[in-house]
């Protein structure tokens, strides 16, 4: 009979694998003990609800990536003049790590967080930013250090449009990878993607604000008279 540590190891394998591939609201949890081998009086036991079964599968990996983040925003801050570039840098150590904590880690990893925006989890993002605000402040600081004429608003839009191409482009890096290999005939690796993501993220990040267009709309007048 399986220990109460394998039972719960199991169950949180399982839930992974089904909520990265198929949602968090399309996957029951008899779908996950049916695919773990265990009843569902072990779900409750060990979790109590579907919800904290959501935040066990994240907390294996933002325990593993947010303290490592923690450490390269810490060292970065202490510098007089940073650059977007060296504010994303600090989250290649982390992603990578994720690789070697579980096989596929930073893959799988942002599988689960975009499916906590498509899935209009909003206890997921709420216990994240609960949990990990002072490492989520550092970022920002580190951000508005790097680019500090950014207005709040600014700052929002641009790490929301940057969160949507980290989760897409470290989501398919697997197929990535191996697009690169059959048409470009390149052994590209999860460190080489991330070295061609950051100028990319960076370039978006300092774009002149003037660019962005203002969002009142052109057929309403500001003031009346």
């Amino acid at each position: 009979m399986a220990g109460k540590g394998e039972t719960k190891g199991k169950i949180l394998d399982a839930a992974e694998q089904l909520f990265a591939e198929h949602g968090f609201k399309e996957t029951s949890l008899r779908t996950i003990t049916s695919k773990a081998g265990v009843n569902l009086a072990s779900v409750n036991y060990h979790f109590g609800d579907k919800k904290s079964l959501v935040r066990a599968v994240l907390a294996r990996y933002l325990e593993q990536f947010m303290p490592l983040l923690e450490q390269e925003l810490k060292l970065l801050l202490v510098k007089d003049d940073i650059s977007m570039e060296e504010v994303f840098a600090c989250t290649k150590r982390p992603l990578l790590g994720l690789d070697t904590f579980r096989r596929h880690g930073a893959s799988t990893f942002m599988q689960l967080i975009g499916r906590g925006y498509t899935d209009v989890q909003g206890h997921l993002r709420w216990f994240i930013t609960t949990r990990y605000d002072s490492v989520l402040t550092l970022f920002t600081q580190a951000v508005i250090k790097a680019n500090p004429s950014l207005k709040p608003e600014h700052v929002f839009w641009r790490l929301h449009f940057t969160l949507g191409a980290v989760i897409f482009t470290m989501a398919s890096n697997v197929a990535l990878s191996e697009i690169a290999e059959n048409d470009f005939g390149n052994n590209v690796t999860t460190e080489d993607i991330l070295d061609r993501l950051i100028p990319y993220l960076a370039a978006g990040v300092d774009a002149p604000a003037s660019q962005e267009l203002s969002l009142v709309p052109r057929d309403i007048p500001r003031s009346a008279g």
